[in-house]
């Protein structure tokens, strides 16, 4: 019995190596749209508690511009909804390397059964 590991071992190995970068990344991308989110909820709630016709101002790139109460109040909500797609887009991701990841696992498990027979 030979101790090397055959190719399509080694080469689904790899495979489910890079399936767990790709779990992870989008781990990290996940917990970053997240987080924007809550941000952005607690700026509307903040938001929505001041005066109708208070002075605003939003950051766009690296200035502050002057804006109504309403149109920010539309752009925040705009972004939260755009996370939330984003977030929605990214879970469906996860659950598509998960089932890719327990394939990978099941198929080098009966690769590696096969071998040892």
């Amino acid at each position: 019995m030979s101790t090397q590991i055959p190719p399509q071992i080694q080469n689904q190995l790899a495979q489910l190596q890079q399936v767990q970068q790709q779990a992870q990344s989008l781990a990290m991308q996940k917990a970053q749209m997240d987080s924007l989110q809550k941000e952005s909820e607690s700026a509307l709630e903040e938001l929505e508690k001041v005066a109708d016709d208070a002075v605003v101002y939003r950051t766009v790139g690296d200035l502050q511009i002057r804006s109504s109460k309403e149109e920010s109040v539309a752009k925040l909500k705009d972004k939260i909804e755009t996370l939330s797609l984003r977030l929605q887009s990214i879970t469906r991701q996860e659950e598509r390397i998960s089932k890719r990841f327990t394939q990978l696992q099941e198929q080098i498990e009966q690769s590696m059964g096969n071998q040892a027979q």
